[in-house]
């Protein structure tokens, strides 16, 4: 048995020889710089960013304006800010004006804070009605007997009063709404 080689084997050789003249290869290119992330990304996240700050900035002025309300002030800080508001003015104000400011203060204070009504009674029906009261003790009862009576003699009697005297009546008035008893 003869053997018969392909001719592709013996022709293999010579093909060889025929790579090894090849030209020689181009230069490389620069390399091509890839972002980390598509291009379309830094629109999303610039958008999404302005919308959150727009969600944060509108939860913002809800709560601002859906927040609770401040209680209202009590009788007594109302009284206490007016007799304040008072003090300042003692020295310019006409002594009978001026009892009849700290007048109303006080029974605006006592028909706001026990729901006596005060305001449209006379000076004695206000202490009978005051007599009757748990919340009043003698001492505030006497306070207020003199600090009413005080206020009586300059509005009604006209006596002649002085800055002395509407600096010792307003005191009367913050030490009777502060709860105090009198010295």
């Amino acid at each position: 048995m003869k053997r018969v080689f392909p001719t592709l084997l013996w022709t293999a050789p010579a093909a060889l020889a025929q790579e090894a003249e090849l030209p020689e290869p181009r230069p490389l290119a620069p390399p091509v710089e890839i972002p980390a992330y598509p291009p379309w990304v830094i629109p999303v996240v610039v958008v999404a960013a302005l919308l959150l700050l727009a969600l944060i900035a509108w939860a913002i002025a809800r709560w601002y304006r859906n927040r609770p309300a401040p209680p209202p002030p009590t009788p007594r800080e109302r009284a206490i800010a007016a007799l304040e508001g008072l003090r300042v003015r003692v020295q310019a104000v006409d002594p009978y004006p001026f009892s009849i400011e700290v007048s109303d203060v006080l029974r605006t204070y006592i028909t706001e804070q026990y729901k006596i009504s005060a305001t449209q009674r006379t000076s004695p029906e206000f202490l009978e009605a005051v007599a009757g009261h748990s919340a009043f003790s003698e001492n505030d009862r006497a306070l207020l007997a003199v600090l009413l009576e005080k206020a009586d003699l300059i509005k009604f009697a006209r006596v002649q009063a002085t800055t002395a005297d509407s600096e010792r009546l307003l005191e009367q008035a913050t030490l009777f709404v502060k709860g105090g008893t009198p010295s």
